[in-house]
């Protein structure tokens, strides 16, 4: 631990941790080290169990990007996927290692390990905890290169800070605000962090390192026979079409098989559990009379984000979850093209026992026939709702309620 750890140990030593400036701890220390300082507190108050688990979400994060820097997945493959955690912008690594067609799935098995941690973290929090936890967003900041300083390209607002803001603007620096977490966001961190450990679950239900050697191979030997038409190398790509097919080939590829059952079980329970923490989360929030620099506000709260909401905001988005919690369970079918509105697909029993999957057998019907019945049908009236209620930004604002 670097000696700078001393002042915050000493600081945790005496009886008003709440009082504790975890921002500039996480700023002076970084995440692992700021960890390590966190979880060495022998009787931690809720506001200290909010901070590890932030620490330990954040920390999921900086593993992820720190595999991708190690490996040069920075650009081409990646930001083309648009996928969790492997689209944030990192800087470059001037001497990758060799790229290891499992490293997709390491990354997010990684991920799916240091999110339980964060989870079990903060399930002791509870509605009549007293949490008070000031953040600045200037202060977070990413180990990227593994070298213990923070480097340009490393700050949060470097790597996510474009999708706090509206329109997802890139090209516009993200301002760095200053936040009061409450008791109420306990709750909501532990949903984003079931909602990544979902998408994390998915990725390994589908096991794409098989696919992703075959069509690395299939690249490197197209590029042996014609070297002129690579252009820069780039991972999975030899020009910017050629990663567009790579990126297909790879995601098809990776489709078309039996995904693991206990996985799809296993996302199923996590987004499950990010619908009851949500609920937690917006009865939370309901009973606060504050209104200092909240992240997510009740009716008669502003936030400290640049990001107005409306007051049914709350209402509309759980009116989202329950539809979505009726699929999970069964309770609601998904539409399907081909079936008139009594009936379409149980997604509860395709999670539970998922088929041998088949696009072209997906679009025709055959491969999800063994799970069409008739019954009641979601619809998307209540996302339309939403989507009138914050005037365009559904996307936006859906990253930040999870």
């Amino acid at each position: 631990m670097k000696p700078l750890a001393a002042l915050p140990l000493a600081l945790f030593a005496l009886p008003a941790l709440a009082e504790a400036d975890y921002s500039a701890l996480i700023r002076d220390q970084g995440l692992s080290d700021a960890r390590a300082t966190l979880a060495s507190i022998a009787d931690p108050t809720a506001s200290d169990r909010f901070a590890l688990g932030g620490v330990l979400f954040l920390g999921a994060v900086e593993h992820a990007l720190q595999t991708r820097w190690q490996a040069g997945l920075s650009s081409g493959f990646m930001m083309l996927s648009d996928f969790p955690v492997l689209r944030l912008p990192i800087p470059e690594n001037p001497a990758p290692q060799p790229f290891d067609p499992a490293i997709i799935e390491q990354i997010f098995a990684t991920m799916e390990g240091d999110l339980a941690t964060a989870i079990a973290t903060l399930a002791p929090v509870t509605d009549d905890d007293d949490l008070a936890v000031t953040i600045s967003t200037g202060d977070l900041w990413f180990d990227i290169n593994m070298n213990a300083t923070r480097d340009p390209g490393e700050a949060f607002g470097d790597v996510a800070g474009t999708f706090l803001q509206p329109g997802f603007m890139p090209a516009t620096p993200a301002p760095e605000v200053t936040i009061r977490f409450d008791t109420a966001d306990a709750a909501w961190l532990s949903a984003y962090a079931h909602m990544l450990s979902a998408f994390s679950e998915a990725v390994l239900a589908l096991s794409p390192t098989d696919t992703i050697a075959r069509v690395i191979a299939a690249r490197d030997a197209m590029q042996a026979i014609s070297p002129d038409a690579a252009g820069s190398p780039v991972v999975l790509g030899m020009t910017e079409a050629g990663q567009i097919a790579d990126l297909v080939a790879t995601l098809v590829g990776s489709i078309e098989q039996r995904p693991d059952p206990a996985r799809t079980a296993a996302l199923r329970d996590h987004l499950l559990a990010l619908i009851a923490d949500n609920r937690s989360f917006w009865r939370r929030v309901a009973r606060e009379t504050d209104n200092d620099a909240e992240w997510i506000p009740n009716k008669n709260q502003s936030s400290a984000l640049p990001l107005d909401f409306p007051p049914e905001t709350g209402e509309r988005w759980l009116a989202i979850l329950a539809d979505a919690e009726a699929v999970l369970k069964g309770d609601l079918l998904i539409p399907y093209w081909r079936l008139a509105p009594d009936a379409g697909i149980n997604l509860a029993r395709l999670l539970a026992e998922p088929p041998e999957l088949d696009i072209v057998g997906m679009i025709q019907g055959e491969t999800l026939l063994p799970y069409m019945e008739r019954g009641r049908r979601a619809n998307a009236d209540n996302l339309r709702q939403f989507q009138q209620l914050v005037s365009g930004n559904a996307g936006l604002f859906i990253v930040v309620l999870n």
